[in-house]
């Protein structure tokens, strides 16, 4: 199955604690079907202290279901994608605008 949603896409967060905020994918894993975005899904990790990094308590991203995100269009607004043929070409589109999303 093709991709709905990819690395560097614009999402909005459908459910959960940061409902309604928006932030940009940094990674996918579509065999688990999780997203991690940033600034999304924050939790705070106790890491121990090492010679080229420093210890402490740091924020870290945790992965997100595809399913609480929702893509935005070019109006800002959330929406679903679709996937439709543009010459020889399979090309992802917004379901709100009919705009195409990949260039």
């Amino acid at each position: 199955m093709a991709a709905k949603l990819r690395k560097g896409d614009k999402v909005v967060m459908l459910a959960g604690k940061d409902k309604g905020k928006e932030g940009t994918i940094a990674s996918v894993d579509p065999k688990a079907g999780k997203a991690i975005v940033d600034g999304l899904n924050m939790a705070i990790r106790h890491t121990r202290q090492s010679q080229t990094e420093q210890g402490g308590r740091l924020p870290k991203a945790l992965p997100v279901e595809l399913s609480n995100l929702a893509l935005l269009d070019a109006n800002g607004k959330p929406t679903r994608v679709g996937f439709r043929m543009e010459g020889d070409k399979k090309v992802r589109f917004a379901k709100t605008t009919g705009d195409v999303i990949d260039a």
